[in-house]
């Protein structure tokens, strides 16, 4: 009957489509929070989701289909000097996406995400000896094969002290306290992570083995499909320019050093596929890791 119970239920919910609450403190509705930006917006959809019967997936539909959320996130100078904040909701945000989606958005655009279901934690793959000063009782992770490999990031197995080292990186929180907020960060070490874990070296293969077979036959009809599938736009000619000069560079050298093309293909468990030449498969797959590093790529516009 309080009606603090579905306002604070709407303000979250809002914050996951548009990036902050309309009380931007979501932690705290009462006299230590922010003022909402829109309160009769807040009072009405707080008042439809109690009369809708608490229909969550209604709520979300309003949302999404509301002329606030298909707005633009391209902002000029002058709107961001009217409301930098946009805390008149002038135009959709932009932020970066949670941890958890992070993985999930390199393993889709890679073809690889299963997207079963319910069912047990999994264990992605985990740099060896990250537990080893875990005890009572020691224990050892190993990790699944299969398709539970693939599986989205929510289903993964959750060590409050020992956090996966991927989603510690995009500031997923340990759950040793609650949590309303999380941080988003912009730090060094979410690019190396990008770059080399291997969820995501083999989300690249699995995204160059697409390009090859999807893109055509020329590296500018490819550069421009694999734009398309991962950011929904075209490359622009400078970045055309920049990523043909990178893939001559990674097929000449993977051409003159076939162990080192080898050992690249054989980060992860699925297995390169043999009709794809080594060298030509390696330098498609640097390329395509360059695009899942892109700030574009994990970032929500």
């Amino acid at each position: 009957q309080n009606p603090l119970t579905a306002r604070t239920f709407v303000n979250r919910v809002w914050k996951l489509f548009f990036g902050a609450g309309l009380s931007r403190n979501v932690d705290d509705l009462g006299a230590q929070g922010q003022w909402p930006s829109h309160p009769e917006l807040l009072d009405w959809l707080a008042v439809d989701f109690v009369e809708s019967g608490w229909d969550v997936k209604r709520l979300v539909k309003l949302l999404v289909t509301s002329q606030s959320y298909a707005q633009s996130s391209k902002t000029t100078p002058a709107t961001r000097e009217r409301d930098a904040l946009n805390i008149l909701l002038g135009r959709q945000s932009r932020f970066r996406l949670d941890a958890e989606m992070v993985r999930d958005n390199a393993l889709a655009i890679g073809g690889i995400l299963v997207e079963e279901i319910g069912g047990r934690s999994v264990k992605p793959y985990q740099p060896a000896g990250y537990w080893q000063h875990l005890n009572f009782p020691t224990r050892k992770w190993s990790h699944d094969a299969g398709k539970d490999q693939y599986r989205r990031a929510l289903y993964t197995n959750w060590q409050r002290s020992f956090l996966h080292p991927s989603l510690l990186a995009f500031d997923a929180p340990t759950r040793e306290e609650c949590t309303a907020e999380r941080p988003r960060s912009n730090t060094p070490l979410q690019a190396l992570v990008l770059l080399n874990d291997p969820t995501y070296v083999e989300a690249a293969r699995a995204f160059a083995e697409r390009i090859i077979e999807h893109g055509g036959d020329d590296t500018e009809a490819r550069l421009r499909w694999a734009y398309l599938e991962a950011l929904s736009r075209p490359p622009r000619a400078a970045e055309v320019e920049l990523l043909t000069k990178l893939h001559a560079d990674q097929i000449a050298n993977y051409r003159s050093d076939e162990a080192a093309a080898n050992a690249f293909l054989g980060v992860g468990l699925r297995p390169a596929p043999e009709e794809l030449a080594a060298a030509d498969l390696a330098s498609w797959t640097a390329v395509a890791r360059t695009i899942l590093n892109l700030h574009e790529t994990i970032t929500r516009q």
